[in-house]
């Protein structure tokens, strides 16, 4: 826990400053509810061409939340430091659901994750926005260090399922059907 505290700490002395204290509740916005991911897999839903990239997105994310937001974060209901530690004045509203995993940077990495396996180039802008994102929760003194590493393992590992599952699930039907 004290590492923890120490990375927010020397976030919070190092690298405070009036552009980033603008600018990061304005990326931050960007994960709330996973809504950049979601309007990704709706653009690639209504595309010919990406329309199996958006459903295996949606998929992924609709697995995030119920692994990360519905189960892990009320399972192992971590306060955020925000809540323990009150003399920080945030920039956005107080959270109210638990820390552990980062829901912001959960729902990033699977869909940075899908994206760059789907189409590299989609990649390339997906994975520094995810990064952003998950940055943007520390900066912002509303999660762990850890909760944004196991948001971002957890995220890839969702990430990385549905994207197998999305292109390998019908020949894993035909192999159990034998």
């Amino acid at each position: 826990m004290s590492f923890d505290w120490s990375i927010l700490e020397w976030i919070h002395s190092n690298m405070q400053c009036e552009a980033l204290d603008f600018i990061m509740p304005k990326i931050t916005a960007l994960g709330n509810a996973g809504i950049i991911w979601i309007i990704s897999a709706i653009a690639l839903l209504c595309t010919k061409r990406y329309r199996k990239q958006g459903v295996i997105l949606a998929a992924g994310l609709l697995t995030g939340l119920l692994v990360g937001n519905v189960v892990l974060k009320n399972l192992i209901a971590r306060p955020r430091p925000c809540w323990i530690d009150t003399s920080v004045e945030l920039l956005i509203n107080v959270p109210a659901d638990y820390s552990f995993p980062s829901g912001h940077t959960l729902s990033s990495f699977i869909g940075a994750t899908i994206l760059t396996k789907t189409n590299r180039k989609f990649g390339y802008a997906a994975i520094p926005v995810a990064c952003l994102i998950a940055f943007s929760r520390l900066y912002l003194y509303v999660h762990f260090p850890t909760d944004v590493f196991g948001g971002a393992v957890i995220g890839v590992a969702i990430g990385l399922c549905a994207w197998y599952l999305g292109y390998n699930g019908k020949r894993l039907l035909r192999l159990q059907k034998k």
